[in-house]
């Protein structure tokens, strides 16, 4: 990361379109869904986009490829799923994204669960996860099952623990109120939840994040934990357990300020 520059731009509601530059003014963004912040980034550090990378098809996150492709000539690289209609390469599990400017290696990783054709990106101590993995949080099930959603946060998990979450959406301060609710004894949780209620009151993204401290204080990640089993039950079913534990976020409303 010594010559790279990784930076989270607001887009949307609460989106983020992940920028990575090198030190020579190439770059690639991860999942644009408006084309603006991406060119104000582009103009205000005189980048050239090179490549896009999508991790799935929810116009949140592929709204703007096309145009910015058009614009930049920069090559697209999505998943296989033809609700992505702009693509110069198709991706999937196992597959390498190996870029000549910047020079960059990604390994693909198939994570279904919040879609059926979502991928994530692992390369230079950074996981593009999309709507997979958030901090504190993991995506809603639209697509896939419990069981397939519970294997991708797990095939996340086993990633290195400096390797730092690049997650599509800013939700930590509403997750970690969730998560509380469930682990209220979790000191690591304790102290993300001020962390990023801090960052949020300066205007700043609560991400990227480590995933060391994703394992220690999300939820989604700590199934097992006995704090989440007593909450929970099925304390011989994981995959029922996650799904009660999905469906408890899904039902969850932040109390009154």
């Amino acid at each position: 990361m010594e010559d790279l520059r990784l930076s989270a731009l607001p887009a949307l509601a609460d989106n983020y379109i992940w920028l990575l530059a090198d030190a020579g003014g190439d770059a690639l963004v991860v999942d644009p869904g408006e084309a603006a912040p991406v060119q104000r980034a582009l103009a205000r550090e005189q980048l050239r986009l090179r490549a896009i990378l999508l991790t799935h098809h929810h116009p949140d996150h592929v709204g703007a490829t096309a145009e910015l492709a058009a614009a930049t000539g920069a090559r697209i690289h999505a998943p296989h799923d033809a609700r992505i209609a702009a693509s110069d390469v198709r991706v999937g599990d196992g597959d390498v994204v190996q870029l000549a400017t910047p020079a960059l290696r990604f390994d693909v990783l198939a994570v279904p669960g919040h879609t059926s054709s979502h991928v994530a990106y692992h390369g230079h101590g950074l996981l593009f996860c999309g709507d997979t993995l958030f901090s504190v949080g993991c995506g809603r099930l639209f697509e896939g099952t419990p069981a397939q959603m519970l294997a991708s946060l797990e095939r996340l998990a086993a990633l290195p623990g400096d390797t730092l979450v690049c997650c599509g959406h800013e939700y930590t301060v509403a997750n970690c109120a969730f998560a509380r609710t469930l682990d209220p004894d979790n000191a690591a949780l304790a102290a993300r939840a001020a962390q990023a209620a801090a960052l949020r009151q300066r205007g700043l993204a609560t991400v990227p994040v480590s995933l060391a401290e994703e394992r220690a204080c999300n939820p989604f990640l700590r199934i097992d934990a006995p704090a989440l089993v007593a909450a929970l039950g099925h304390a011989d079913d994981r995959v029922a357990r996650f799904a009660a534990l999905r469906q408890r976020k899904d039902d969850f409303r932040m109390p009154a300020a």
